[in-house]
């Protein structure tokens, strides 16, 4: 056998021994990857990094839908939302800062005269994913007792500030008996959108256990308010406060922050 023969053996036989070896690897360190349907591989990916989610919108077959409004900064147009729910008959859900509660205590308590929920939307409106487990327990407490104090009523809602959350801040609500809330539709009515773009992106994204997020105050959210409303009404939905939505109990979060009744 001449040397260029013997060193093609040579590399074969290596060859053969390095696969023989990734084989053996692979049985050992990933027999996850045996699971034989795509679903199936879905699924273990899916337990490889489960996350810690808020409730984005709800599995429900019933035409309910549930707005909501974030208040961190002023009310110059916040009677003339609760006018038009009130005309409306719609019932919704704000979400308040602390030091929003503090400075209008009276619109507080008109938010609760009026029907609607009021959930905690912090203490001082930080992104919360960067504060320590005190830090946020902090948050919550006392933000949650100002809603107590202004409303005579307590909230087991909350919505963390710009969407920010991590697994630490929604266990730690959790445990202190909080719904972390987040939205599937949204109304960016922040950005001083029209009226008319504001409706549009609600009515067409709104579907059955949709949460949707407006602010109180928007520029054009109220003017917006009866076209989103006669629109979803006269196509059969009703609007009920997120904790007349969501599931208290016996439910699970699916992957995309979807709550579902356990055994549905």
């Amino acid at each position: 056998m001449t040397r260029r023969e013997k060193r093609k053996e040579l590399i074969a036989r290596i060859a053969i021994v390095l696969s023989l070896i990734v084989a053996g690897l692979a049985t050992i360190f990933v027999p996850v990857y045996t699971v034989k349907t795509y679903t199936e591989r879905q699924a273990v990916s899916a337990l490889a990094v489960r996350r810690s989610l808020p409730i984005y919108s709800v599995a429900t077959e019933e035409k309910k839908v549930a707005i909501s409004f974030d208040c961190a900064w002023g009310v110059e147009y916040t009677d003339k939302l609760l006018d038009i729910m009130q005309k409306n008959g719609v019932r919704c859900t704000f979400f308040a800062v602390q030091f929003w509660v503090e400075k209008y205590p009276e619109y507080a308590q008109k938010i609760v005269d009026a029907g609607h929920e009021l959930g905690t939307h912090s203490r001082t409106h930080s992104y919360m994913s960067k504060l320590s487990e005190a830090e946020i327990r902090d948050e919550l407490k006392t933000s949650a007792e100002a809603i107590e104090k202004a409303t005579g009523q307590k909230t087991n809602l909350f919505r963390a500030p710009y969407g920010d959350y991590d697994d630490l801040l929604i266990d730690t609500a959790q445990s202190m008996g909080l719904y972390t809330i987040q939205w599937d539709v949204d109304s960016l009515d922040w950005k001083n959108l029209s009226a008319t773009e504001i409706a549009l992106r609600i009515v067409n994204g709104a579907k059955n256990g949709s949460i949707i997020l407006c602010h109180n105050n928007g520029l054009h959210t109220a003017e917006a308010l009866p076209m989103i409303f006669s629109t979803l009404q006269n196509r059969g939905y009703e609007f009920v406060p997120i904790g007349e939505l969501i599931y208290k109990e016996n439910y699970s979060i699916d992957v995309n922050g979807k709550q579902h009744k356990a055994g549905a």
